[in-house]
């Protein structure tokens, strides 16, 4: 056979392949997804609140107990949960759903079997854990992400874009193969609606004193994916968080609730900016969840990894038009690797498809798919 009718027959096979994965995946409403990180928070303060034990100087590293407890503590965990993320109790646990509940048996677990940042992350965007991933060393992620593999389609090409507090997210999305928008670490931001703001913005990062040179104050990180969205208009958005994670590893307990709280703030901000443009409400669906876990002891809380039990627990929250109004999922247990299948799946993509290591969608996550 002649080379050109060859190669023009391959490429006809290649199309057919692909609209036939694309037609084997679930018709849904949602056409955006906004996937969002927030860095070590335990499940237990996501399900119970503040922790009492920690509530403290010696244990907590706590500046001021009066404040943190004034604002933190109750005796009801039902309540203690709804001040430390109001938007995620008010809001999602009613309209969508959350996992991750060990007391409750809803299990989330990490499979990497390393329990730490760039192996979860990987997990959360690939599919399936890397054994080979056994650093935070600034190394090109080898994997493919979902985010990449929706960038090379034509539905989504350059309306993929990521945010993140972490200066390694460059590395961990492999932005130089994958061409995604990536702006992480103390990186300039870039787009704004007002010019004036972007400016102002900017000098403030500039000026004020660093507490991490790689991870920049998640406020930064929020603005400019809120701006980002509103000027840009992506189809898929991932916003990565990090302060509550770099205060636990600095002991600070007060700090580390008060980085919970505003994330959770940040979040509400992204989910009503996408309710007041007509090409995102009703239409966007928000994935949120966490790279790994943390210890449960005394001193544990601080840290993560192999030898801290309990790092291997996660937790997961989905809110949009195509999730039922379930709340609390009881008795189930998902993985951290079903993450970046269900992403795609919320806009109708298979990315299983892509290699037999990905695990599949969240059951449940998408009306009328098996719980």
């Amino acid at each position: 056979m002649p080379k050109p009718v060859a190669l023009k027959l391959a490429v006809c096979s290649l199309l057919v392949l692909s609209q036939a994965v694309s037609a084997s995946a679930t018709e849904t409403t949602t056409k955006h997804v906004v996937l969002i990180t927030i860095d070590g928070l335990r499940w237990q303060e996501v399900f119970a609140g503040a922790d009492e034990r920690l509530l403290s100087r010696e244990t907590g590293g706590v500046r001021d107990v009066d404040k943190i407890r004034n604002e933190f503590w109750a005796e009801s965990p039902l309540e203690r949960r709804t001040r430390l993320m109001p938007f995620l109790w008010e809001v999602i646990a009613k309209k969508g759903q959350l996992f991750g509940d060990v007391d409750a048996a809803s299990v989330v677990r990490v499979t990497n079997g390393r329990y730490f940042s760039y192996p979860g992350y990987n997990e959360i965007l690939c599919g399936f854990g890397d054994e080979t991933i056994d650093s935070n060393a600034k190394r090109p992620n080898k994997n493919i992400t979902v985010l990449e593999w929706l960038n090379q389609n034509v539905r989504y090409r350059s309306r993929v874009a990521a945010f993140g507090s972490w200066d390694v997210f460059p590395y961990i999305l492999n932005q130089e193969r994958s061409g995604i928008y990536v702006n992480s670490g103390w990186q300039d931001l870039e787009v704004f609606d007002d010019e004036r703001d972007r400016k102002q913005w900017n000098q403030l990062a500039n000026s004020l004193p660093r507490v991490w040179t790689g991870v920049r104050y998640d406020a930064f990180t929020a603005r400019g994916a809120t701006e980002y969205l509103r000027v840009k208009r992506p189809r898929v958005l991932y916003v990565a968080l990090g302060e509550t994670d770099d205060w636990a590893h600095d002991g600070r307990y007060d700090l580390y609730l008060d980085a919970a709280l505003r994330s959770d703030q940040y979040i509400q901000e992204l989910w009503d900016t996408c309710q007041r443009l007509d090409e995102y409400r009703n239409k966007t669906t928000f994935v949120i969840t966490t790279d790994h876990g943390r210890g449960d002891v005394r001193d544990g809380w601080k840290s993560h990894g192999v030898s801290v039990p309990g790092s291997e627990y996660i937790w997961i929250a989905v809110l949009g038009p195509d999730t039922e109004a379930i709340g609390q999922r009881m008795n189930v247990t998902v993985t951290q690797s079903q993450v970046a299948a269900t992403v795609a799946a919320l806009l109708g993509e298979d990315f299983s498809a892509l290699d037999s290591r990905i695990a599949p969608p969240i059951p449940g996550i998408i009306n009328g798919s098996e719980k």
